[in-house]
């Protein structure tokens, strides 16, 4: 098929198809294969939405089996055996080991749903206007979502600023110790003079995604929220790009040892990429009325069905998750290895596999992004100059393989500063 069919009927705001130029017809594994034969390794992983990868026999095989049952696919907030189950086994694999105590708000099917439903709520609870995000942050491109989006660009689309938003440095976007960073943050809450209210939430990723990977540390996160509590304001984790296991735990913030309290949870949730979104909420703030917040599709229940199959076949036991954690130490490793002669050009971040190289020069990581995609592997860029090459590859990828990519990835930044620096000194 003829990619001029999407340039003539499709909008001009699709993105990735740009970046991507293929028309691809099938996916299995960690593979996307094109209509004209061209096999892609997968290290987009559907932006973080198919952590299990594509198509994966077991959650493909309890769809068709529950669709021929005639399950129920739209099921609003009615009660239907599918919710039950997941509810059951989301509660059994997930929350009870972590002994965490939540209760489940199915939003609209978008990880945005998530978000507008978080800030409503804490908005709810605490009787204040003000969401406090951070500098590097992105949450979603609807209205309330945007708002507490810090890309300019993206933001630029709101034309009028949305009140209520508070915005504020996240670690490392201000110089000083960790400790320095977190009295600043104080300083403009608590220290009069400032003018700035206390908020009704701290909204957060402990990774920033599209912000360029960008790594909170366990003690930057743990001032967070005891400054949320000081303030007697909520914690929102926004665990959309980085939940299911994609840095080494189901959730990001259990490497801090916190507890939010409400998390955003979408992407991979649905297991094989199928539109699934759900906050927790703490019991305590669990004071909607009945309808005060709905949606038409919060009750996809083929997604539900789909997420199970998932939790049982990956989280009924540590290893995924160890495994994950695993390969991404080796992954990081392999890349800072055949760098680490190019030190001040690149520099390796990111935690589990949510991996990101860092070019001094956003133009390096689009060129690897373009040469990566030409050579077949699919690989996106992101940062506020889209200066970060990020790795987020299938998560059941082969250890072998993902370390062959890893080496790949390697040698195409390696070619792309080598002829730079080459360049400079000619």
């Amino acid at each position: 098929m003829s990619v001029t069919i999407f340039s003539e009927f499709e909008s001009e705001v699709r993105s990735y198809c740009r970046a991507f130029p293929a028309v691809f017809s099938r996916a299995k594994g960690e593979y996307l294969l094109a209509e004209d034969g061209r096999k892609f390794l997968d290290f987009f992983a559907g932006a973080g939405s198919l952590n299990y990868g594509h198509n994966d026999d077991d959650m493909i095989e309890a769809a068709i089996s529950y669709m021929r049952q005639d399950g129920v696919l739209n099921g609003l907030d009615l009660n239907t055996s599918a919710k039950a189950e997941f509810i059951e086994t989301f509660r059994t694999l997930v929350l009870q080991p972590r002994d965490l105590n939540y209760k489940l708000q199915f939003t609209g099917p978008t990880g945005a749903n998530a978000v507008e439903a978080a800030m409503k709520l804490a908005r709810k609870v605490t009787q204040r206007p003000d969401i406090a995000c951070f500098s590097g942050g992105y949450h979603g491109m609807s209205l309330g979502a945007l708002s507490v989006t810090a890309n300019a660009v993206k933001r630029a689309s709101l034309v009028v600023q949305v009140p209520g938003v508070v915005r504020l440095p996240y670690e490392g976007a201000i110089e000083g110790s960790v400790a320095s960073q977190l009295r600043v943050l104080q300083d403009m809450l608590c220290r009069p003079g400032f003018g700035i209210d206390p908020p009704a939430a701290f909204l957060l990723e402990c990774v920033q995604g599209e912000g360029g990977v960008n790594c909170a540390s366990a003690e930057w996160l743990q001032g967070v929220a005891a400054l949320a509590r000081k303030l007697g304001a909520l914690l929102i984790v926004d665990e959309i790009q980085t939940g299911c296991g994609r840095t080494g735990r189901f959730f990001s913030f259990e490497h801090a040892c916190i507890e939010p309290d409400i998390i955003c949870l979408s992407k991979s949730l649905g297991g094989g990429g199928l539109p699934f979104s759900l906050n927790l909420i703490k019991p305590e703030i669990d004071i909607w009325n009945p309808g005060e917040h709905n949606g038409t599709f919060r009750g996809n229940n083929l997604a539900m069905v789909m997420a199970t199959a998932a939790l049982r076949k990956y989280w009924a036991t540590p290893h995924f998750a160890h495994e994950v954690e695993e390969k991404g130490l080796a992954v990081a490793a392999c890349l800072k290895n055949a760098l680490q002669a190019f030190d001040g050009q690149v520099r390796v971040v990111g935690k589990g596999l949510m991996i990101g190289l860092r070019f001094q020069h956003a133009e390096h990581a689009r060129e690897a992004s373009r040469r990566l995609f030409e050579s077949g592997l699919l690989i996106e860029v992101c940062g506020p100059r889209n200066e970060v090459l990020k790795l987020m590859p299938v998560l059941t990828m082969d250890r072998q393989a993902m370390l062959a990519a890893a080496s790949r990835i390697a040698a195409c930044a390696q070619a792309l500063l080598s002829r730079s620096l080459e360049s400079e000194t000619a």
